[in-house]
This record gives C-alpha cells, sequence and structure tokens, in this order.
C-alpha cells in the first residue's frame, strides 16, 4: 500500500511540497542550532516576515520584472523560433549564424549591461533585452536540432507521395519539433528571470533586483533573501504554466517510464 502511494500521481503532486518544507525546516534548525548571524543569514521565519512586512514594496518591484521578463521572453520565443527554423532546415544559414551566436552567447552578460545603460539607461528597455538575450539561445538550439534531426527516410517517403517542402516542415517538421520547444521554453523562462534581475541589478532602476541591491546596501539580509523567494516563486509559476501546456499540446509524445520501480510488488 505504501509502495502504490510513492508510485502515484498524489505524491508526485505533494513531494515538491514536502520537499520546500523540509528544506525550510532544516533552515530553520540550521540558523538556530549554529547562531548563524541575522546579518550573514537570517532564519526562514525572519525571511518569511520580511516578506510580510514589506509586502507593498515588494509588490511595486515585483511588477517591472514580471513585465521586463514576460517581454523578454516572448521576443526571444518569436525570433528564437524563426532562427531556430532556418538554422535547422538551411545549411548556410547554420554555418554563417551558429557560430556568430555561440561567441556572442559565451560572453558574460553582465558585462554587457552596462553598455546597453550607455544606450538606452536604466529600466525596462535593458531588462527587457538582457531577458531576451539569455533566453535566446536555448530557444535556437532545441528548435534547430528538432528539424536538423528529423529522418532523411520520412523525407524521401513523403516527397516519393508528393509533398513539397513546405508541408514536410508544416506537417512533420513543426509539429515533431514541440517537445523540443516546450522543453527549451520552460528553461528560457526561468534564464529570462535571471536576465531581467541582473539587469537591475547592474542598471539600477525600478525591479526586484534593484530591491536587493539597496536592501544589500542597508544590510537588510531577511529582505535579500525575500527577494531571492519572490523571484524564485515568479520563475516556478511560469514554468508550471508551460509544463501544463507541454502535456497538452505534446502528450503523444509522452511515454510511462517504468525505470524507477518494477510493475510488480
Amino acid at each position: 500500500m505504501m509502495m502504490d502511494f510513492f508510485r502515484g500521481k498524489t505524491f508526485d503532486r505533494l513531494s515538491p511540497w514536502l520537499l520546500t518544507l523540509v528544506l525550510i525546516i532544516l533552515w530553520e534548525a540550521y540558523v538556530v542550532i549554529f547562531d548563524i548571524p541575522r546579518i550573514e543569514l537570517p532564519s526562514a521565519h525572519e525571511t518569511f516576515y520580511a516578506i510580510y512586512k514589506y509586502r507593498y514594496g515588494l509588490w511595486v518591484n515585483l511588477q517591472p520584472t514580471l513585465i521586463a521578463t514576460l517581454l523578454g521572453f516572448a521576443i526571444a520565443v518569436v525570433f528564437g523560433v524563426a532562427m531556430g527554423v532556418a538554422i535547422g532546415l538551411w545549411r548556410p544559414v547554420y554555418s554563417a549564424c551558429y557560430p556568430v551566436m555561440v561567441a556572442f552567447n559565451s560572453i558574460p552578460k553582465v558585462a554587457i549591461v552596462p553598455i546597453m545603460v550607455i544606450w538606452w539607461g536604466p529600466g525596462l528597455i535593458t531588462a527587457t533585452i538582457t531577458a531576451f538575450i539569455l533566453c535566446f539561445f536555448p530557444i535556437v538550439v532545441n528548435m534547430a536540432v528538432a528539424l536538423a534531426t528529423i529522418e532523411p527516410e520520412l523525407k524521401d517517403v513523403l516527397r516519393a507521395l508528393g509533398a513539397r517542402e513546405k508541408a514536410i516542415l508544416f506537417k512533420i517538421g513543426l509539429p515533431r519539433s514541440l517537445p523540443y520547444l516546450f522543453a527549451s521554453l520552460k528553461i528560457a523562462i526561468t534564464l529570462a528571470f535571471v536576465g531581467a534581475v541582473i539587469a537591475e541589478t547592474v542598471a539600477g532602476g525600478n525591479g526586484i533586483g534593484n530591491l536587493m541591491l539597496v536592501a544589500s546596501s542597508n544590510y537588510n539580509t531577511p529582505l535579500m533573501f525575500a527577494g531571492l523567494i519572490v523571484i524564485a516563486v515568479m520563475a516556478i509559476g511560469m514554468y508550471a504554466i508551460f509544463a501544463k501546456m507541454e502535456d497538452r499540446f505534446t502528450g503523444w509524445a509522452t511515454r510511462d517510464n517504468m525505470s524507477y520501480a518494477t510493475a510488480g510488488g
């Protein structure tokens, strides 16, 4: 009976919450037992109290961070999918663009933000572009791989049946790329939050990143940790949305995984 519970969907839904609760308890116990100074590491209850105490400031600064993240992510999806299709289908585009993209992606984004501040100033534009830069590359790579790995035999069969390249792309290529795309979207949305917060921390302006920077200058460590938790909750929420969309649109690509335990018992 117990083994059936651990294998069931109820445990799958509860396990993240149970693990989170255990980590919070361990966090609280570690701070109390070892008497960690608040300025170095606030306890869990001090951090959650800071969320309540500074709820208005967190809410006000949450909004520009979320807007910049979603804008950067949306732009990355549009251009990333288009670039991924081009790279995956046409070898000359791959040869010309892919090395340049790899080189650009290897540049630390913290080093780019000050340049963008000079061009556009601190605020929404810089945070949006930084979010776009961080989440663009995973989308391109996954789309390109999905389209470049279509079985040649499948293409030959479709061509023999009279299908044109456009029909192959829309009837086979794009549907086949959906699992790759949603996998990249789940990664990209979390990276978009990272990009927006980096821009806010380096460039200033509004947002959770700037709030944490101000809290750091005032040695308000609980508020800093509160900002981290708010960012994490937003990222998890967006990740969950795309996970649900993935289940809805790519359920045909999901197989039952019995590798964790045998079916008998």
